[in-house]
């Protein structure tokens, strides 16, 4: 059964409760007998297994598009102008 967060809206007070799917939602705070809100956080979802990734439905040929990429970076890099000496000159 899932576990649902729950806030007061008039005191702030905080707790979680155990509950089925097919019970309905606290209204009542235990404490003040305010106004309840459920509150939402986020999920960590893992997603395992074939077909989830980009790279999953590719053939053998996929990562040539890394591939390329880095290469022309490398090329880019490789065939930038030297810098100008900075010797002293003697005018």
């Amino acid at each position: 059964m899932p576990t649902y967060a729950y806030r007061c809206t008039a005191c702030e007070h905080r707790f979680d409760a155990v509950q089925s799917f097919s019970d309905a939602a606290l209204t009542e705070c235990p404490e003040c007998r305010g106004a309840l809100r459920k509150e939402y956080g986020s999920i960590g979802v893992t997603f395992n297994g074939s077909g989830f990734y980009r790279t999953d439905s590719r053939g053998t040929g996929g990562n040539s598009s890394v591939a390329s990429a880095s290469s022309k970076s490398e090329s880019k890099s490789s065939t930038s102008p030297a810098p100008a000496s900075t010797g002293t000159s003697t005018s």
